[in-house]
């Protein structure tokens, strides 16, 4: 297999392949300065942990329906597209809905038990930073994620996510007030009640990306 010819969007893997395994090479594909996103389409389900844990883009069971297929290659083509504009404050500026542009599954640490447990994004509403790793609320718990809230807040922008704060990312689609402090500064109420500080210096944009 040659990739040194050009530059590739994506590359459609099988997990099983007789030169190299496809997660060898998705790990490897990870070196590289651009590297190419990455889609597995395979029978081996028990494998998708695994996909995402080396941040494939998207994991395809077969037999895959056409609609799932199209689902990834508008993932794919949004993967592909510039970055999204970036305020003069350092906030991302976009569009507070759910998007195609990132995986919607991410492989999370199971506190009962160990191991590792997949959670849709769109059902996690805030990431908080803990060191290097993030600690994730969700519709079915909290839970730790091994990636730093830095790398979270790049992966996930166009999934609706927004760093409000330093220590906070939060998904703008679980977001239900905007609501102003004395001091300049904001609380962001989630819709289970959660109440989340927003720093001085992002509540102008996060008003404009709520109002969009």
């Amino acid at each position: 297999m040659y990739l040194s010819g050009g530059r590739y969007d994506a590359l459609f893997l099988v997990v099983h392949m007789p030169e190299i395994e496809g997660m060898a090479l998705a790990r490897l594909l990870r070196r590289f300065a651009d590297p190419p996103a990455v889609v597995f389409v395979t029978g081996h389900p028990d494998a998708a942990v695994e996909a995402f844990e080396i941040q494939a883009l998207d994991f395809l069971v077969k037999p895959v329906g056409r609609d799932r297929l199209e689902a990834a290659l508008d993932r794919v083509e949004a993967h592909a597209r510039p970055p999204v504009p970036v305020a003069a404050d350092g906030t991302t500026i976009g569009s507070s809905s759910g998007g195609a542009g990132g995986p919607d599954v991410v492989a999370v640490d199971n506190p009962k038990g160990g191991g590792k447990r997949l959670v849709r994004l769109e059902t996690i509403s805030i990431a908080q930073a803990n060191g290097d790793y993030a600690r994730i609320v969700c519709d079915d718990g909290r839970f730790l994620l091994r990636t730093p809230l830095s790398q979270l807040e790049k992966d996930w922008a166009p999934n609706g996510f927004a760093r409000v704060h330093r220590a906070y990312l939060v998904n703008l689609t679980h977001a239900v007030e905007l609501r102003a402090q004395l001091n300049g500064t904001a609380m962001l109420i989630m819709r289970d009640g959660t109440e989340v500080p927003v720093a001085r210096r992002n509540v102008a944009a996060l008003r404009r990306r709520l109002h969009a």
